[in-house]
C-alpha cells in the first residue's frame, strides 16, 4: 500500500478556483477511474493558499495505469486545454510518494 501526498500552492487569489476544479472536474474523473482520495485538507495555522491532499494506492503499478488513464480522458483533456489558456491556478504542485512503516496505524 503507498499513499500519495500532493500540495498544490495556489497562485495568489485563485485557492477558491482550484477548489472548484478538484470539485466539478478532476473527482469525478478519478470517481470513474478508481482514483481514491482519503483526504483533502486545507491550512489552518502555517502556509497558507495550499491544497494538500492523500491518495490511497494498492501498488505503485495500479497508480501508473489509473493515473495514466486518467489523463487521456476526453474530459481531462478538455479540461487541462482551459487550465492552459485561463489565468493559473496553481504556481507550483509537490508530490511525495509514500510507504507505511510496520508500526504505522495506517496501512
Amino acid at each position: 500500500m503507498f499513499h500519495e501526498l500532493r500540495t498544490y500552492v495556489a497562485a495568489p487569489g485563485r485557492l477558491n478556483a482550484l477548489h472548484r476544479e478538484f470539485e466539478e472536474v478532476v473527482l469525478p474523473i478519478w470517481k470513474r477511474y478508481g482514483i481514491k482520495a482519503v483526504a483533502f485538507w486545507t491550512e489552518e495555522f502555517g502556509t497558507s493558499n495550499q491544497l494538500v491532499y492523500l491518495l490511497e494506492w494498492a501498488s505503485l503499478a495500479e497508480r501508473e495505469q489509473k493515473w495514466t488513464a486518467s489523463h487521456a480522458d476526453p474530459e481531462w483533456k478538455a479540461a487541462a486545454a482551459r487550465w492552459e489558456q485561463g489565468p493559473a491556478n496553481t504556481l507550483r504542485i509537490e508530490n511525495r510518494m509514500l510507504r507505511p512503516t510496520n508500526y504505522s496505524p495506517l496501512k
